[in-house]
């Protein structure tokens, strides 16, 4: 009991608090939604080496030294570019751990494939409506965020693209086997209004799903 008392004890680490007007108006403030891991979950946090970690202090203890001292002009610019470039080297580390854990990533991108497949021809999709990123991420035990970077990385489409593939391949094979009505096609797949799904189809293949059938 002791010893583990000792080790929270010698745990440390700190936080980074800002007020949302600090970016306002700021290249920053314009990309903050390019930095997706603030809604990763704690388990999906870096994993840095000794070298990386001070990297990253040093950015904080720059923001530091500038708000200890007599802010004039340019503190707001200093303070704002130290945190994009902390944000930045972030990024860099994430994408470098996407990168070494290439193997377990490519099982992951076979789940949500399977996950995708098994669902599409099951009932699923009439009866619930097409799935979210978050049905998926949680099927894989991720946040949505995590996976959607995850996927992005690993095959060059997010979430919502495999969704959406997944989506166009069925409705394509239902198109050319079948003579059913868009409008009834776009209810099996889910759809509350079918001009959304001819808009989303049109969107992806190039051409209405009118079209694609007398095409194909």
């Amino acid at each position: 009991m002791d010893k583990e008392i000792e080790k929270k004890d010698n745990m440390m680490g700190w936080g980074l608090f800002f007020h949302p007007d600090l970016l306002r108006g700021t290249s920053l403030g314009n990309k903050m939604s390019e930095y997706t891991f603030f809604s990763y979950e704690v388990s999906e946090a870096l994993h840095l080496s000794d070298k990386e970690k001070t990297i990253l202090y040093d950015c904080v203890q720059k923001i530091e030294n500038e708000l200890s001292e007599n802010m004039d002009s340019h503190s707001q610019n200093l303070i704002v570019t130290n945190i994009e470039l902390l944000l930045n080297y972030c990024l860099r580390y994430y994408g470098r751990q996407f990168i070494t854990r290439k193997n377990s990533n490519s099982k992951t991108v076979l789940q949500i494939e399977q996950i995708l497949g098994s669902y599409f021809r099951s009932k699923n999709v009439k009866e619930v409506g097409l799935p979210s990123v978050k049905y998926l991420a949680d099927q894989v035990h991720l946040s949505a965020g995590y996976l959607s970077d995850l996927l992005k990385k690993e095959t060059g489409m997010n979430a919502q693209d495999h969704i959406h593939y997944h989506l166009i391949e069925e409705a394509k094979t239902i198109l050319t086997s079948s003579d059913i009505s868009v409008s009834e096609i776009a209810y099996t797949l889910g759809f509350e209004y079918p001009q959304y799904f001819s808009k989303l189809f049109k969107l992806k293949t190039g051409q209405t799903p009118v079209e694609f059938r007398s095409l194909n």
